[in-house]
């Protein structure tokens, strides 16, 4: 039987030489095992369009001066940064470009704008199930908890993306220390379902506070509007317990993901009280 799938990384694995075997597992339960596996990437002549257009660009005076030239070299303007915004104009995230234009002309999107194209695309695009979920943030964070609630597990991983990137780049000021906190634990049934709620807890509807148990540490550390020592009442702790009390590592070892938040939480001094 052959099974096939995308790792989304372009690289060969780290360790190519697997004479011990694969062990699959779904980070819940084994799968199976396998002798080896075939790295297929399409041929040379099938690589797809990585060019970048950008629509509607008010270009600066540099990327002006370069246009007015036109020679290859000026319009190699090296390495970009593209900085994504929401309506409001608040940064949501960045992406890094090669800029190197390959044609432009006149945009319909209004006069002085130009429609650029640029011949490499994003270093690290987000992948196309993301979209959705970046025109739902463009209108800004959301304003009402649980809004991720009823999505999959990978989708929840593409909002906790969302989160991560608008979080980090906003500062917020430290609370006093001794605030309780309430979160709301009956969606939290995976990973980055924990996660989405721990930041709610802590910094409202949208808000980031770690997307693994090291980032969690580090939140706690000061810098994210929280300060220990504080109290965080966890609701229908129970299904946090049940659905994350054993998952499995990358190694495919079972471990309990819900006591090494409890861990974390305690060691940075939240006191967190369990309301199954």
């Amino acid at each position: 039987m052959f099974i096939e799938g995308a790792d989304g990384y372009p690289d060969p694995p780290d360790d190519p030489y697997l004479a011990a075997g694969l062990l699959l597992h779904n980070g819940r339960e084994h799968l199976g095992t396998c002798a080896d596996f075939s790295d297929v990437v399409a041929p040379d002549d099938e690589s797809p369009d990585t060019s970048l257009h950008l629509l509607g660009c008010a270009p600066g005076d540099r990327l002006q001066s370069a246009l007015a030239a036109g020679t290859r070299r000026r319009l190699g303007l090296g390495e970009a940064l593209l900085l994504v915004l929401d309506r409001n104009g608040a940064e949501s995230t960045d992406l890094y470009v090669t800029a190197e234009i390959a044609d432009w002309k006149p945009s319909s999107l209004g006069p002085g704008l130009l429609d650029i194209r640029l011949t490499d695309g994003l270093w690290d695009p987000p992948p196309p199930r993301a979209r959705p979920f970046w025109q739902r943030w463009y209108d800004g964070p959301p304003t009402a908890p649980n809004l991720w609630a009823g999505y999959g597990t990978r989708d929840r991983e593409i909002w906790l993306d969302c989160v991560r990137e608008r979080g980090t780049r906003r500062s917020v000021p430290a609370a006093p220390p001794g605030r309780v906190y309430e979160l709301d634990g009956r969606y939290a049934t995976d990973e980055p379902g924990l996660c989405l709620a721990l930041g709610e807890a802590m910094r409202g509807p949208g808000g980031y506070f770690g997307g693994n148990a090291d980032a969690l540490a580090d939140c706690l550390c000061g810098g994210f509007g929280v300060t220990t020592p504080c109290t965080l009442i966890w609701h229908d702790a129970r299904i946090a317990r049940q659905s994350l009390g054993r998952v499995l590592d990358w190694k495919g070892e079972p471990y309990s993901y819900f006591d090494l938040v409890l861990e974390v939480l305690r060691e940075r001094r939240v006191e967190v009280r369990l309301r199954d």
